[in-house]
């Protein structure tokens, strides 16, 4: 997670956790004054529209007031859906054995972008097989990561 979203995440999650929600992660793309601050938020109850607003009210709030982000900017809170961004290391824990998508700040052997299985996680190296290669990925490398949705 680049530290600019790290920051917004150790200021948003308090005001996130007051809801009742968790702060899954955060997003920024930086596009001029069409720029998005996209939260990701979860509950074990699920994550309905008024859950958002809720959010989205709260997070306001402190984004208002401490002011953060110096050019205008869209806010959207939703839930991770189907497939879910991975932003920590615990994230992938949690998946290890499925199918993700990973695309690294810095090309491996080549290239930026893998899908395959999750095999296992060795201290903070992601090890994915993709066409029965396995390939070892770095956390601190990793730009990106979603599951992949099953259908």
């Amino acid at each position: 997670m680049a530290k600019f979203e790290q920051k917004l995440t150790e200021m948003l999650r308090p005001a996130v956790e007051e809801t009742g929600k968790k702060l899954l992660g955060i997003e920024f793309l930086s596009a001029g004054n069409h720029s998005v601050l996209r939260l990701f938020i979860e509950h074990e109850n699920g994550i309905n529209v008024d859950d958002c607003a809720e959010v989205s009210r709260q997070v306001s709030a402190i984004l208002d007031v401490e002011d953060p982000i110096s050019t205008e900017f869209n806010l959207e809170v939703s839930s991770p859906g189907l497939d879910r961004p991975l932003f920590e290391l615990s994230h992938f824990q949690a998946v290890v054995g499925e199918t993700i998508n990973v695309k690294l700040s810095m090309p491996l052997n080549g290239r930026r972008k893998f899908k395959g299985k999750l095999e296992t996680i060795e201290n903070d190296v992601l090890i994915v097989t993709v066409d029965g290669e396995d390939y070892e990925l770095v956390m601190s490398n990793v730009d990106k990561a979603n599951l992949v949705a099953k259908f």
